[in-house]
């Protein structure tokens, strides 16, 4: 494998771990706000990401390539009010995806289409990823000021449900 498309990889590994501590801050301020529906959101989407982190790392020992693990740095976000949330994590899933589309362009350089082809599902995930963060946001400005709008998101997020990312390795 590339030395720069390794290293990319390892660095994803700890930038999903970090994702998943920002999303689990996330849920940790709703949780407080009396907004379970939203805590869970989150909580899964911590959970999501932390399958990703693992991925990563399996991919890589699949590859025979050294895992080196980073400190986790402490979530940054400055929250005053839910919208912040909502904004900062779609915010944070642009820099995913272009933290994505880094290695994966370093890997189309490389000529590593094994790497290609494993961070296609990826690619697809970050699309879905921001949409997700982007419909969340739209649903807030228009429910999210009015108390029975809010209850209404609160139980749709109440619902979601966490399914175990699908790729094969």
């Amino acid at each position: 494998m590339n030395e720069r498309v390794h290293q990319l990889l390892n660095e994803q590994i700890n930038k999903e771990f970090y994702s998943a501590y920002l999303y689990l801050d996330f849920s940790n301020y709703f949780k407080a706000r009396g907004l379970d529906g939203f805590a869970n959101w989150y909580k899964i989407q911590a959970e999501e990401e932390r399958d990703h982190a693992m991925l990563f790392y399996t991919y890589l020992q699949n590859e025979s390539m050294p895992v080196t693990l980073f400190a986790i740095a402490k979530p940054d976000k400055e929250i005053k009010v839910d919208m912040d949330v909502l904004k900062g994590g779609l915010a944070h899933e642009k820099l995913v995806t272009e933290s994505i589309n880094t290695i994966y362009a370093a890997a189309y350089e490389a000529r590593d289409f094994r790497t290609m082809q494993f961070l296609d599902w990826f690619v697809k995930e970050q699309g879905e990823e921001e949409t997700n963060a982007t419909d969340l946001i739209t649903k807030m400005e228009l429910f999210g000021s009015d108390p029975r709008g809010l209850y209404l998101l609160n139980q749709e997020l109440a619902a979601r449900v966490y399914s175990a990312p699908s790729l094969v390795l």
